[in-house]
């Protein structure tokens, strides 16, 4: 298994109303500092529908980009309870999921 791989079967732990963070997700795959590795392996999901990249945000708490756009990946975590002001997760800490 390739390291894209391990990312992407990482991420589908993260449940519905959580959300983890491009370091949280690089470090539960053996990354020290990988955050833009995640990013761009993100960038390049050929399953978006399947594998919800929309569920990785920055740890700042900013949504981050999306391939589809911003407005699109904050309707998707709209839809699934996370709720997000000025580009902002709402109460992060709570919505971080632990690997």
């Amino acid at each position: 298994m390739n390291l894209e791989e391990k990312i992407y079967k990482k991420l589908l732990e993260v449940p519905k109303g959580k959300i983890t963070t491009y370091g949280e997700l690089a470090k539960s795959v053996g990354l020290k500092n990988g955050q833009r590795l995640v990013g761009r392996t993100m960038n390049k999901n050929p399953y978006p529908v399947i594998i919800p990249c929309h569920r990785v945000v920055m740890s700042t708490g900013k949504i981050g980009g999306y391939a589809f756009g911003e407005h699109i990946k904050t309707k998707l975590l709209n839809d699934e309870g996370i709720e997000i002001q000025n580009g902002k997760i709402i109460d992060l800490k709570n919505k971080v999921y632990r690997f």
